[in-house]
């Protein structure tokens, strides 16, 4: 059993090696990337940054350049004979429910549960270790394209409330929300922009 695992393990590594050989000895024609002439000086130390036109994000210029970058990476991924197989195989492996460790907070008890493929994790409430859990929180749902993330929780010290943050688009500037878990709603409290 060993040495088959072995062998399969072989032949995958080496098809893995002649396939990505073969696609990148291509050439590839990537977008023209403008330079401009930006020069800081630190303390008499000059710093070129030829590319500061792209940290504006908000920018058409950027955008299109962005999107003829990812055009030319999704080209070279579609080339890879073997992805679709890598994929279907990863999502078989990946597709299990998976728990946290439960917490009590209060006289409640929290975990985090995914059923299998979802991009991020639910958070659960119940009243008693044998009771039906419930959704509390579930960031899947927060918005329509999964920007938004749950990233904190945050309770009193009684339990009673629950403050929760939230990050959009990988942001690491956050938006705090508090819960009265007795109600399971939201209270008006609502800060933005929290690092």
């Amino acid at each position: 059993m060993k040495k088959r695992k072995f062998t399969q393990f072989l032949i995958l590594t080496i098809a893995l090696i002649f396939g990505c050989y073969r696609i990148t000895t291509k050439t590839f024609d990537y977008p023209k990337t403008k330079k401009v002439e930006v020069v800081d000086d630190y303390f008499g130390t000059k710093i070129a940054d030829p590319y500061r036109w792209l940290e504006d994000d908000n920018s058409e210029e950027t955008a299109a350049w962005v999107k003829a970058q990812n055009a030319l990476t999704t080209r070279y991924l579609e080339q890879i004979p073997f992805r679709g197989e890598i994929k279907n195989r990863l999502e078989e492996l990946w597709n299990y429910p998976k728990y946290s460790a439960p917490f009590k907070k209060g006289s409640l008890y929290y975990f985090y549960k995914n059923d299998g493929l979802q991009n991020q994790y639910v958070l659960y409430v119940q009243e008693a270790l044998d009771a039906e859990p419930e959704v509390l929180l579930d960031p899947n749902t927060f918005s329509a394209d999964g920007t938004v993330a749950l990233s904190g929780t945050y309770f009193s010290q009684d339990g009673r409330y629950m403050g929760y943050s939230l990050s959009r688009a990988g942001s690491d500037w956050r938006e705090f929300y508090v819960m009265d878990m007795k109600t399971r709603k939201k209270l008006n409290d609502h800060i933005e922009w929290v690092k």
